[in-house]
């Protein structure tokens, strides 16, 4: 969360001169270099029905990554986040099992009217337009950066999709280089690249192996609180009052919602089955609770079937 906040707050200078779809796109094309020079993805590995998570991912990618600096470069840093969480924290709520969960993206809602303060009249409908597009984007990342990162070791993933996002943005993103080149801007956007997309999105893929979506979206609710601190720090964006209670709302509600986060994962080392103590202490807290006897106790070992093995 730090670094691509801080990345975000960083890149306000080159959207300055490039506008904020070049800045995207640069960042995304310099990040997919850097993935394949790491990871030399292996095409043939890519089975047919890889295809569209990995294009989808992408795609997402690239819509979270422009959508987001073009809300940037209208409204403050924090509260372009904190908008652009509803989209995880809507998922969180739609995939929990719970119909209190539903109530919290609401909560989120209110903190986000307290940081647009529309009664001062001064909202920006469109930079509040590109922080939701942003926050769909977002909330169709992580779900497919599980799915890809189940499927791809490492981030082998990440140097097929960030590559596909550089490819989607070009569209937008290549008329403004074209009209202002300046070698230097390949330089801060090689920079940019490495706070983010490079580091948060490897880290990123290795939380979601382990997370469900639900949980890896509202333990981003910290997210906003990030945002508004690098945009006072490195922007001067100072908040009001009224500003920090709606991002405390929207923490909040992230924090709210959250349900059990740990996923088993076959074969992870950091995932520890329960040992045969543990089945036979009753008063061990891991014990289960029912614990099924075996099917076939007297059977000999090379007897025995698989299910019990």
């Amino acid at each position: 969360m730090f670094l691509i906040q801080l990345s975000s707050a960083l890149s306000v200078g080159l959207i300055a001169e490039v506008g904020p779809a070049t800045t995207s796109w640069l960042r995304l094309l310099m990040g997919g270099l850097i993935f394949i020079a790491i990871a030399r993805p292996k095409l043939r590995s890519i089975r047919r029905d890889d295809a569209l998570p990995l294009i989808g991912l992408g795609a997402a990618s690239a819509l979270m990554s422009v959508a987001f600096l073009a809300a940037v470069d209208r409204i403050p840093l924090g509260t372009a986040v904190a908008i652009e969480f509803l989209g995880p924290l809507t998922v969180a709520a739609i995939r929990s099992h719970s119909r209190r969960a539903l109530a919290w993206p609401f909560l989120a809602l209110a903190g986000v009217v307290l940081l647009t303060e529309p009664w001062h009249g001064a909202v920006d409908l469109g930079g509040i337009a590109f922080a939701l597009l942003a926050g769909v984007g977002w909330g169709s990342y992580i779900l497919l950066t599980q799915r890809v990162g189940d499927r791809f070791p490492g981030i082998s993933g990440l140097a097929v999709t960030i590559p596909i996002a550089a490819v989607c943005s070009a569209v937008v993103g290549v008329p403004g280089l074209v009209a202002n080149f300046e070698w230097r801007f390949l330089l801060i956007a090689l920079g940019l690249a490495v706070l983010a997309p490079v580091l948060p999105f490897w880290l990123e893929m290795s939380a979601l192996r382990r997370m469900t979506p639900a949980a890896f979206g509202t333990l981003m609710a910290v997210e906003p609180a990030v945002g508004m601190l690098l945009g006072a720090i490195v922007l001067g964006q100072l908040p009001s009052a009224i500003q920090l209670t709606g991002v405390a709302l929207v923490v909040l509600a992230g924090a709210a919602a959250q349900r059990g986060g740990s996923r088993e994962v076959a074969g992870d080392p950091d995932v520890a089955p329960l040992s045969p103590e543990h089945l036979e202490d009753p008063d061990d807290p891991d014990r289960p609770s029912n614990p099924e006897p075996p099917a076939h106790p007297e059977t000999p070992d090379a007897d025995r079937p698989k299910d019990y093995e």
